[in-house]
Formats: C-alpha cells, sequence, structure tokens
C-alpha cells in the first residue's frame, strides 16, 4: 500500500466514488487522492478536487469514467501515466490491450472488479494486472483489502463471468429483496415493516452464511424441515429450477453485454 501516496481519480461516480469511501474508512490519508471530476461539487475532507486535470507525478492513476467516456479522457490522460504510474481500470469490458493502445506508457495495468459494497469494505474485488512484479501486487492486495475481499484471477477472459457475479450481482440481490417485500405486502404486511423486515432477514442470512461451515445450498436444506412452510415455498422456486433458470439467464444477459463493450472498446 506505501507503493501509493499519490493518487489520481479521473471520474468519481458512483463505483469510483464508493472506492474512495471505503479507502478513507480504512486509514488511507484523504490527503493522498486527488478527484478530478467536472460533475462534482464536493469530495470529503482532505481530498483536492479538480475541474481538469493537475500536472505533475502520480504513483497510481485510476479510471472512474464509464466505459463509453474512455475515448474523450484518454487523450489528455495519457501524458499523467508514465513508466512510473500503475493505472487502475474500473472499465466494465474494457480489456488489457484496448487499455494498452491508449495508454501505452504506463508501468503496469491492474483491472479491477468492485461493486458499491466497497463503501463499508465489504466488497468482492476481482483483480488482474499486466506488468506489475510480486511486490506491486503485494500493494495492490493491501490497498484493496481495505474495500473487501481481494482475489486475482487467473486469466483475463474470466472478467465477464466475474462482473456478471460480483458486479451486477447486487442488484440482482436488490431485485430479489425488494421482491420478498413485495410479497409480503401482498400476504398483509406494512410496506415499511415488510422492507425492514425483508432486509434485516438478507443481512442475517448473508452473514451467517459468510461464517458457517456449510454451503448457502446445505443451509437452505437445513432452513427447509420435510413437510414444513420453508419446504412448500421452495417447493416453487426449486419447481423447473425456475429460480436457478432465471439467476442463469441474467447472468449470461450481463456477461453478453459486458463482452459487447469489451468489442466496442477495442476500436481505438
Amino acid at each position: 500500500m506505501d507503493r501509493f501516496q499519490n493518487i489520481l481519480l479521473v471520474g468519481c461516480g458512483n463505483m469510483a466514488g464508493a472506492m474512495l469511501t471505503g479507502w478513507l474508512a480504512g486509514g488511507i490519508p484523504a490527503s493522498r487522492f486527488t478527484v478530478v471530476d467536472p460533475h462534482r461539487s464536493e469530495v470529503p475532507e482532505g481530498v483536492t478536487l479538480r475541474r481538469d486535470l493537475p500536472d505533475g507525478r502520480f504513483d497510481a492513476v485510476m479510471l472512474g469514467v464509464k466505459p463509453q467516456g474512455l475515448d474523450d479522457v484518454a487523450p489528455a490522460v495519457s501524458a499523467l501515466v508514465g513508466r512510473e504510474t500503475v493505472l487502475f481500470s474500473i472499465l466494465a469490458g474494457v480489456e488489457f490491450d484496448s487499455l494498452a493502445a491508449r495508454f501505452p506508457h504506463a508501468g503496469a495495468v491492474v483491472r479491477i472488479m468492485p461493486n458499491l459494497a466497497a463503501a463499508i469494505g465489504k466488497s468482492p474485488i476481482a483483480l488482474d494486472a499486466r506488468g506489475l512484479d510480486e511486490v506491486g501486487r503485494a500493494s495492490v492486495t493491501a490497498m484493496m483489502a481495505h474495500l473487501g475481499t481481494p482475489e486475482w484471477l487467473a486469466d483475463e477472459s474470466l472478467f465477464d463471468a466475474v462482473t456478471a457475479l460480483a458486479g451486477c450481482g447486487p442488484a440482482f440481490v436488490y431485485r430479489f429483496i425488494d421482491s420478498l417485500a413485495a410479497g409480503a405486502v401482498a400476504l398483509g404486511l406494512d410496506e415499511g415493516q415488510s422492507q425492514r423486515l425483508a432486509l434485516a432477514m438478507v443481512e442475517g442470512s448473508a452473514q451467517l452464511a459468510a461464517s458457517s461451515a456449510f454451503s448457502p445450498g446445505e443451509l437452505a436444506d437445513k432452513v427447509a424441515s420435510p413437510g414444513g412452510s420453508t419446504r412448500a415455498g421452495m417447493n416453487v422456486l426449486d419447481r423447473d429450477q425456475a429460480l436457478a433458470r432465471i439467476v442463469a439467464e441474467a447472468m449470461a444477459a450481463s456477461r453478453d453485454r459486458n463482452a459487447e463493450m469489451a468489442a466496442e472498446a477495442r476500436k481505438v
């Protein structure tokens, strides 16, 4: 982590902002961060906010713009990314070759796939790198550990699948929580109470699953006693693999869209 004393965030929307929040909460000094974002009116105390790109040297430059906006910022940002700089990219679907074409002088490039839970240090963090030695990988791992659980991937080709799971997955979970609460309202519960109970139930279930020796599937079967009320509901979800099928379809759609964005980004 000490390798990264001076960090530039180019774009600081929802995802980059969540990462910044997580890093600050994890104890990284705010003075290390400079944010360039014409759309932000404020940043956490101690962080430098600019409308335009600064001069100077940075240990790390993180691309936090939307993938479709890469070519708008790359020419100017490239001048700040030299051999001494590690380029961080959280741009879904933008591959190493596409990044190398736009930032040819980067000392190393790290692809990062987090989710919004980075703000509270609870995100999975998928990582892959080019040009980074073992000491550099250790520094990246230490920095990303403030945001959750870093996982180095065996191959860049796995990013589309990881994006569908770890990047898009939270939205699927939130939709399921909302559906649980709506189902309770349909059974007669108050809407606000349904939301609170659904959130508390999911939070507790996730924490238990994270600390249990049993897999989530095994835990589901432990809750669902034969002939009981839980099993009656599970039978609906399991009938013709209804839940598994719709989740698989959603993840495949996300993966395929990620692959499409990668193809678009290859057009330098």
